[in-house]
């Protein structure tokens, strides 16, 4: 008890420090379950001893987010509550910094009509165009690190007892976002220097093109010349650099609008929402999605992809080597934070405008003459696999080598 206590006090310093890097009389925004009301506490307990000016913490409760999209009215689930969007925005604008804690159920919504579910999330979206904003040019530091749920727990155990369950899930964990490393904020320095290492050959070669080659993937992605790769983390409005997802293992970038051409196939399910869709592929024709089809969770994926005409574009190029640290571990996260993280992944919808010169600054209309995609949606699906090959293409028009099954070339 003493150990697993000592490894919770350590994740939470992580989150604080690593995650947001919380500074001296910053506000810091908790956004987490009720089920995490433990966790939460050690985070603003050892927020307010690095010196927070408050700790705000906006509770969610998954069942009570289900008896909603079970029983409201549809104008009910198509109605925002202006005040709690607003009170984001000010927090924002206040310089505070934003730590979500997900204990997802990856079950929940599979026998709510995912009509509804469309309904609530396209309006929660468009309230939120301009804090999301905020959270992709990195005006604010934010970050999201999970703690396990029961139902989450036991989808990806199915076979353990309860309680081996949940000590099997926070093993992983704290694995892969390095808490049983002895000293794991020096840990997490060496690898963000790992990964700056990486993301300095990728933005000195400016890749002109980039082909994937694996079951069922064979597809052509334009990058546009003034690409900008990031990985690890981010310098934040005031310059101060914070670690967005704990953990991380991919860089990425962003596409051309309308230079993605061919078939890409899914190699994990994909969570939507509490709607897991799976075994899926996508065809695109001058970046748009032309076609598209799953085994399972068909209607979740149609009803992201008719959020907007941005949600059949892609936004973000993804590249993580399948032998990932979170890839070692050997289980299906049915979470995307851990997902994306041992495998290739590609994002429908919005771009981050950080990932293009300049971009922090230019206008929604200045970001899409710059064949920058813009959506209400970002939802990132995994491809990689030990049988996904990429080859880059220079803008003088050699290819070379960058992942040969699934692993970096060079």
């Amino acid at each position: 008890m003493t150990l697993m206590k000592d490894k919770l006090t350590k994740y939470a310093e992580l989150a604080v420090t690593v995650g947001v890097n919380l500074q001296q009389d910053q506000p810091l925004v908790i956004n987490a379950p009720i089920t995490a009301a433990p966790f939460v506490r050690k985070v603003a307990k050892i927020a307010y001893n690095l010196g927070a000016k408050y700790v705000h913490t906006e509770w969610n409760d998954e069942q009570l987010t289900k008896i909603t999209l079970e029983t409201a009215t549809e104008d009910s689930l198509g109605t925002v509550r202006e005040w709690k969007v607003k009170g984001l925005e000010q927090m924002a604008e206040e310089g505070a910094a934003f730590l979500s804690i997900v204990a997802s159920n990856p079950d929940l919504l599979k026998e709510v009509d995912s009509k509804r579910v469309s309904i609530a999330n396209k309006t929660q979206a468009e309230a939120m165009q301009q804090y999301r904003k905020y959270i992709q040019t990195a005006k604010v530091s934010w970050a999201i690190v999970s703690v396990p749920s029961q139902e989450w727990a036991a989808k990806i155990y199915p076979n353990l007892t309860p309680e081996e369950q949940i000590s099997s899930l926070w093993e992983n964990i704290f694995e892969v976002t390095r808490v049983n490393e002895a000293d794991p904020i020096a840990a997490w320095n060496t690898h963000i220097d790992t990964l700056q290492n990486k993301l300095k050959v990728f933005n000195e070669k400016k890749y002109k093109k980039l082909y994937y080659n694996g079951p069922g993937t064979d597809l052509t992605i334009e990058l546009p010349d003034e690409q900008v790769w990031l990985g690890g983390g981010l310098n934040n409005e005031q310059g101060t650099y914070f670690v967005p997802n704990l953990p991380t293992e991919e860089v990425f970038t962003l596409p051309v609008k309308t230079g993605v051409n061919g078939v890409v196939s899914s190699t994990k399910p994909l969570n939507l929402n509490g709607n897991l869709v799976e075994n899926f592929s996508f065809t695109f024709k001058d970046g748009k999605i032309v076609e598209y089809q799953a085994e399972k969770g068909y209607d979740a994926l149609r009803n992201i992809l008719e959020t907007d005409e941005g949600a059949l574009y892609l936004g973000e190029v993804a590249l993580v080597p399948n032998s990932s640290p979170v890839s070692k571990q050997n289980v299906i996260f049915y979470n995307t934070l851990y997902d994306e993280n041992a495998s290739c992944h590609l994002a429908l919808g919005s771009a981050y405008p950080i990932c293009i010169e300049g971009g922090a600054k230019l206008s929604k209309g200045e970001l899409e003459a710059k064949g920058v995609n813009t959506s209400m949606i970002h939802v990132d699906f995994m491809i990689g696999s030990a049988r996904l090959n990429i080859t880059g293409e220079t803008p003088n028009g050699e290819k070379e080598p960058i992942l040969v099954d699934g692993e970096w070339a060079n």
